[in-house]
């Protein structure tokens, strides 16, 4: 395939074929993955409840400024079916009512218990709190806004009955509750084509780049083994997937395992979920590099490296993207540039969506919002140069700075949506 160039110097014409073909061949190393984990992985089998006693679970909430969201989630926790659970929600020092609520909602679920915090010391803080207080050797953690799909525990604990004692973590299928917006179906098709192919295909590696906070299981020993969740990082599903696969825990996801989500439906509440989440990718790439002096760690080596080259990608695209105009003639010419250069990116994301579309349409009716987004994997990639950059100086502040990495409640979108 050509790469057709608009008179780049020497040093330029190298990272302006960088700029193409790293996004290209990560797209087919994503359709590849997602295809083979589907195909041999992600059999349909009907659960049958009785097959084994089921062990006791503990379901963690963390919450801060949850109050239009939380009573909603510990209801429907309430009424899973799952025969032993006991949830366990943490306020952690929030400035609405919150604390209120979920103290009255104790005198109302017998299976819920509360901890209640009068000092915002960051999520990670509350759910080691959470985790202290657990019952169970089994850990669901799930955001305030989660509802979690009946037959969701089922499927993650029957990971760690059957697959040894390694098992660290299992991590589930979050699914996109409020899609009444543009914004919104955006992002259910991208949880569908980029995070979900990249999930299936990383398994497929054997290793994880991170959880899904909103809804992941844990063994409690894996947890303690690594001690906890690292109270000073932005993300702390990343850092713990992180320092779990370094002491050789293994990670698994699963997509039967579903939970309903609400995400944000405004531009900036979008803008500050993507910069935390580069931040927090960040921060584990400065922390981590140690990896590279253990022969044993190879196996998580291409996961760093992908998230390294991915934040090079974004600053690569900038330079170049610069270089472009500030040298085309006309602006006729660096149009045909992007135009030509794009088309085979656009050709090649839709093919993974439509796998990606396919794979997950057995969970979710996600197929018919193809027409609302199909060219959003092709842009994918523009979001995430800002993103990165903006995330940038956070990552590295904060590993500077240190002390607990505090959070506000995320912009949850159009709670009066529904499925």
């Amino acid at each position: 395939m050509g790469f057709y160039l608009l008179e780049f110097s020497t040093w330029m014409e190298p990272l302006a074929q960088f700029v193409f073909w790293y996004p290209f061949v990560m797209a087919l190393f994503w359709i590849a993955g997602a295809f083979l984990f589907s195909t041999t992985r992600e059999k349909h089998e009907d659960l049958d409840y009785k097959e084994r006693e089921w062990p006791l679970i503990s379901v963690l909430i963390p919450c801060y400024n949850e109050e239009d969201t939380v009573a909603e989630t510990i209801k429907y926790l309430d009424r899973l079916h799952y025969p032993h659970v006991e949830i366990i929600a943490v306020n952690d020092g929030s400035s609405d009512k919150t604390g209120e609520i979920l103290v009255a909602l104790a005198s109302t679920y017998e299976r819920l218990r509360v901890i209640d915090c009068h000092e915002n010391r960051g999520k990670a803080n509350a759910l080691h709190m959470a985790a202290h207080a657990a019952k169970s050797e089994y850990l669901l953690c799930v955001d305030s806004d989660a509802f979690l799909d009946q037959d969701a525990p089922y499927y993650l604990v029957r990971h760690f009955l059957m697959r040894g004692e390694r098992l660290g973590a299992v991590t589930g299928n979050p699914r996109i509750r409020n899609r009444d917006t543009l914004l919104s179906r955006m992002q259910l098709v991208e949880y569908s084509s980029i995070i979900g192919s990249i999930k299936r295909t990383q398994r497929i590696i054997g290793k994880i780049m991170t959880v899904s906070g909103v809804i992941v299981m844990f063994r409690k020993k894996a947890l303690i083994s690594v001690g906890l969740w690292d109270r000073d990082m932005i993300t702390e599903d990343i850092a713990v997937s992180w320092k779990l696969q370094k002491k050789f825990w293994d990670i698994r996801y699963e997509p039967r395992a579903i939970c309903w989500m609400l995400v944000p439906e405004s531009l900036s509440g979008i803008w500050n979920q993507r910069v935390r989440w580069s931040q927090g990718g960040q921060e584990v790439v400065l922390r981590h590099f140690d990896i590279f002096k253990s022969w044993r760690q190879r196996r998580i080596w291409p996961i760093y490296l992908e998230q390294v080259i991915s934040v090079i990608w974004a600053y690569a695209w900038l330079i170049v993207t610069i270089y472009l105009v500030v040298t085309a003639d006309t602006v006729q010419k660096m149009l045909i540039w992007f135009a030509y250069n794009s088309f085979a990116l656009v050709f090649v994301s839709h093919i993974q969506l439509l796998i990606s579309l396919r794979n997950d349409s057995r969970y979710d009716k996600v197929l018919r919002y193809y027409i609302w987004a199909a060219w959003y994997p092709a842009i994918y990639w523009m979001i995430n140069t800002f993103v990165v950059i903006a995330a940038t100086p956070k990552a590295i502040s904060s590993r500077l700075k240190g002390g607990y990495a505090t959070w506000t409640s995320p912009d949850r979108g159009n709670r009066r949506s529904s499925l």
